[in-house]
């Protein structure tokens, strides 16, 4: 079971500090998706696109995220951490790897390594926006 520390991370604060913020998102993401319920939560995630009746609530769900989100990036954008941004491409770039890592199994997620994404995908958008 996540800690009640990482499920809070799971709603995206906004400290003032952007990647510490999305850095502590990512290390709660993966522990919570290390766990039982975590991987049964992918799974009803998955099976929402085939199921009309899981979908509804699923989207329901996921509805509140992007918005809260996007207030986070325009906030960090405003104070001049990154460009503006659509928040929901952010968070796919994000957390597309820790999916990954918490599936394949092959490594454990670390902080360090939700560093390094993290570090990297600021990086890549401040270059992109030049």
């Amino acid at each position: 079971m996540p800690r009640p520390e990482s499920r809070a991370a799971l709603e995206l604060e906004d400290t003032g500090d952007l990647r510490h913020d999305l850095v502590d998102h990512l290390v709660a993401l993966a522990e919570l998706l290390s766990t039982t319920t975590g991987r049964a939560m992918q799974r009803v995630i998955q099976s929402a696109r085939e199921n009309p009746e899981v979908a509804l609530p699923v989207d329901r769900i996921f509805e509140r995220r992007p918005a809260r989100l996007q207030q986070v990036v325009d906030t960090a954008a405003a104070r001049g951490e990154l460009p503006p941004v659509d928040g929901y491409f952010l968070a796919e770039l994000l957390t597309g790897p820790v999916h990954l890592y918490v599936s394949r199994g092959l490594r454990p997620f670390t902080r360090a390594g939700a560093e390094r994404i993290t570090d990297v995908v600021l990086a890549g958008l401040r270059h992109a926006a030049g």
